[in-house]
C-alpha cells in the first residue's frame, strides 16, 4: 500500500514559500551525481579555499586540543585571546582601533552574523537594502526573518559602486539596514575610501545601519580596507569579516564582527539565545593565524595569481570580457551575445565539457549576463579545465 505523506495534514512554516533551497546546496548534489556516474567534474563553483592554515595555525590546535581543561563551554563573547587578535589585526591592516572587550564579536562564520544582525535591528515587515548582484544570503535570510528587501543596482558601467543618486531617490522611511560587500562578490570591485565616505554620510543622513562585509580584503587585493577607518562609522556601521577566506579556514567557521558597544550587545542579546562559544582550541588557533605576516599572505597569492591567470584564459576561450583590475578570489565575467541567457553557456560547460562554472543570475538580476569562475582550485585542474573547454569547440 502506498504510503500518504500528509497523514497528519502537517504543512511547513509559511516562511518557506518565500526561499528556495541553497543553489549551491542543489547544484553540487548534480555535480556529485555526475562524479559518482564516473564523469569527473572540474568544480569551479564555490569559493572554499583549498590551500591550509598556516603551519603554527594547525600546530596551535593540535596542542591546544590535548589540554584536558579545554573541552567545556566557552564564553557567548568569545575569549580574550581572540578578540585581542582581532583588534590587533584590524589596528595593523586596516587602522582601525577596536576595544577588543566591548567592540568586537567573534562569530560562527559571518553567514551566521547575517541572521544575528537581522533579527537585532530588523522587525517583520521593516526594510533591507540589499546590493544586485550580491551574496543570495543577504536576501535569503532577510526574506525567512520577515524583512522586505529592497535591491539597489549595482552595474558594471559605474565601476559595481552604489548610485547614490538613485538611493537619494528611493522611499527609504521603513529601511533598517543597508547591505554592502567589498571587495565585492561576485564581481571583484575593490572599495575605495571615497566610496566609504559616501556611504557613511548616507547611513548618518537617513538613519540606516550599514553592514560591510569585508572577507576578502587579502586576496589578490594590495590595500585592505576597512569602512571603520573613516570618522565616525562606528556610529552607525557594522563589518563583518572572516577567517574562512583570508586564512584558507571555511571549515573551522570564524568570523567576526566589529563595530560600537551598543550594536555589539544587542546582537550578543540575540546570538548568546542561539548558540554557544567555539571550541577553545580553535579560537587560540585562530588568534595564532591572525599574527600572519606580509609574507604568508604574499605566499597566498602567489598561487592565487597563478590561477587567476588560467581562468582568464578560460574566460577568453568562452568569449567572455572581464575587468583586469578585479580582486578577491572569483573571476567575473560578460558572456558574449551568442548565447540567449547564461545558463545555456554554464549548462552546456557542466554537460560538454565536464567542468562547473557558476552563471550570474544567482546574484541578482543584472549578473544575468555573467559568470563566476572560483580560483580555489589546483593549478592542475584549471589547466585541465581550460584544456576540456578548448576541445569542446561548440563552447568557443
Amino acid at each position: 500500500m502506498q504510503k500518504v505523506n500528509q497523514t497528519y495534514n502537517i504543512a511547513p512554516a509559511d516562511r518557506l514559500a518565500s526561499v528556495s533551497e541553497y543553489y549551491f546546496s542543489k547544484k553540487l548534489k548534480e555535480v556529485a551525481q555526475m562524479n559518482a556516474e564516473g564523469k569527473d567534474v572540474i568544480s569551479l563553483g564555490i569559493g572554499s579555499p583549498d590551500m591550509p592554515p598556516s603551519e603554527e595555525t594547525i600546530q596551535t590546535l593540535c596542542n591546544e586540543a590535548q589540554n584536558p581543561n579545554g573541552h567545556g563551554y566557552q564564553p557567548y563573547v568569545g575569549i580574550p585571546e581572540l578578540r585581542k587578535g582581532f583588534a590587533g589585526w584590524y589596528k595593523k591592516w586596516y587602522n582601525v582601533e577596536l576595544d577588543p572587550a566591548t567592540e568586537i564579536q567573534p562569530l560562527i562564520g559571518s553567514k551566521e552574523g547575517i541572521l544575528h544582525v537581522t533579527l537585532a535591528f530588523v522587525n517583520p515587515g521593516e526594510q533591507v537594502l540589499v546590493p544586485n548582484p550580491g551574496y543570495p544570503t543577504y536576501t535569503s535570510l532577510s526574506k525567512i526573518l520577515g524583512a522586505e528587501v529592497v535591491n539597489y543596482n549595482l552595474k558594471e558601467d559605474a565601476g559595481w559602486m552604489p548610485d547614490f543618486d538613485e538611493l537619494e531617490k528611493m522611499d527609504l522611511s521603513r529601511v533598517k539596514l543597508m547591505w554592502t560587500n567589498y571587495p565585492n562578490m561576485p564581481t571583484g570591485a575593490n572599495a575605495t575610501m571615497e566610496m566609504y565616505e559616501r556611504l557613511v554620510d548616507f547611513a548618518r543622513r537617513k538613519g540606516i545601519v550599514i553592514v560591510n562585509d569585508n572577507p576578502y580584503s587579502f586576496i589578490l587585493n594590495d590595500r585592505p580596507l576597512s569602512i571603520l577607518s573613516v570618522p565616525g562609522a562606528k556610529d552607525c556601521c557594522i563589518e563583518f569579516n572572516s577567517m574562512s577566506k583570508s586564512h584558507n579556514m571555511p571549515g573551522w567557521r570564524i568570523g567576526m564582527l566589529a563595530s560600537n558597544a551598543q550594536f555589539v550587545q544587542w546582537i550578543l542579546k540575540v546570538k548568546s539565545n542561539i548558540d554557544s562559544g567555539m571550541f577553545r582550541a580553535m579560537q587560540l588557533a585562530a588568534a595564532k593565524a591572525l599574527e600572519a605576516d606580509t609574507e604568508w599572505y604574499e605566499g597566498n597569492n602567489h598561487n592565487y595569481r597563478n590561477r587567476r591567470h588560467l581562468a582568464g584564459e578560460i574566460m577568453k576561450t568562452l568569449g567572455c570580457t572581464y575587468d583586469d583590475q578585479q580582486v578577491g578570489m572569483f573571476l567575473w565575467g560578460k558572456i558574449p551575445d551568442t548565447y540567449a541567457d547564461v545558463e545555456e553557456l554554464t549548462e552546456k560547460i557542466l554537460h560538454e565539457a565536464r567542468v562547473f562554472i557558476t552563471p550570474g543570475f544567482i546574484f541578482g538580476s543584472n549578473g544575468a549576463r555573467y559568470i563566476r569562475i572560483s580560483l580555489c582550485c589546483k593549478d592542475v585542474k584549471l589547466a585541465e579545465a581550460l584544456e576540456r573547454i578548448k576541445n569542446n569547440g561548440s563552447m568557443c
